[in-house]
């Protein structure tokens, strides 16, 4: 299996360090960079200025549709005096922990169940249809059965969170062992491998770019799910931020909270980032591409 593979890995990693060792494409990487960032500043300039413009001309009503000024007002207001639930990083600390347990636990039985029954055949002929159907029902809705059955408390948000995560994490795993080389599973059992050890080393592996890449929108469920089932109904929250916002009449609270559950999503989507090159730091750079 060795002698098939490492050649062609090898090859692509000379002329990885090929290129890289170019100076003049290091330059031109480097002009990329600049140039990219440039325009990403200049994309947030013109739209948070065309914004803030066109409320003081009341071309855009800014008591509907806020105004930037009153955003960072708002948010300073948040950090200096609170919020009426209690200090604004209370607030925080209490969605991210909701979603923050969601995610695992959606993640941990995605992938589980995702790999059982792209593993086991029978498990998914019986509890692929059941799967289909629940996939079917919109989750949301399930926010206010979860509040009834659980309370306000953090276990109605956390079970929100965790059916969101579970299935972008399930579908991706069940898929990526689905799309494991059969060659590869007949060469391990070739030379001895047990079912276990099919699983745990050829067959996890090559899903794992599956299963991350589900990472990447997962946690974003996971903070719609938190921050759902506190607008639903909660004592505490950011989602609890927005509906009294939205209660008032306070397009820049709404607008301020949406700023911070961006913050919190970046900061996530760059920490599941470094997992995935500390995961995958076997596969090939790749050489060329869009990246989002």
């Amino acid at each position: 299996m060795s002698q098939t593979t490492t050649p062609a890995a090898t090859g692509q990693e000379r002329e990885s360090a090929v290129l890289v060792a170019d100076p003049a494409v290091q330059r031109r990487a480097k002009r990329e960079r600049i140039v990219v960032n440039v325009l990403r500043v200049a994309v947030f300039v013109v739209f948070v200025g065309g914004w803030e413009v066109l409320t003081d001309l009341k071309v855009l009503d800014p008591f509907f549709f806020g105004q930037p000024s009153r955003v960072i007002v708002q948010l300073r207001d948040w950090m200096v005096n609170g919020t009426e639930a209690g200090p604004l990083w209370t607030q925080v600390g209490v969605t991210l922990e909701e979603a923050l347990i969601g995610f695992a636990i959606g993640v941990v039985g995605g992938i589980v169940c995702g790999i059982a029954l792209g593993r086991i055949p029978m498990l998914s002929k019986v509890f692929g249809p059941y799967i289909k159907v629940m996939n079917s029902i919109p989750r949301i809705v399930l926010g206010s059965i979860f509040i009834v059955w659980l309370g306000l408390g953090l276990s109605s948000k956390v079970a929100l969170a965790v059916v969101l995560v579970f299935f972008a994490v399930f579908f991706n795993a069940f898929q990526g062992v689905r799309e494991v080389d059969r060659n590869l599973i007949a060469n391990a059992r070739i030379l001895g491998a047990s079912g276990r050890q099919v699983t745990t080393q050829v067959v996890l592996p090559s899903a794992l770019t599956w299963i991350i890449a589900s990472l990447h929108v997962s946690f974003g469920f996971a903070l719609i799910g938190a921050i759902v089932g506190e607008f639903l109904g909660a004592q505490q929250g950011l989602g609890l931020l927005i509906s009294q916002a939205q209660g008032t009449f306070n397009p820049n609270a709404v607008f301020a909270a949406m700023v911070i559950i961006a913050v919190v999503a970046l900061a996530a989507e760059g920490l599941i980032a470094l997992l995935e090159r500390a995961l995958l730091s076997w596969r090939p750079p790749q050489l060329s591409g869009a990246e989002l």
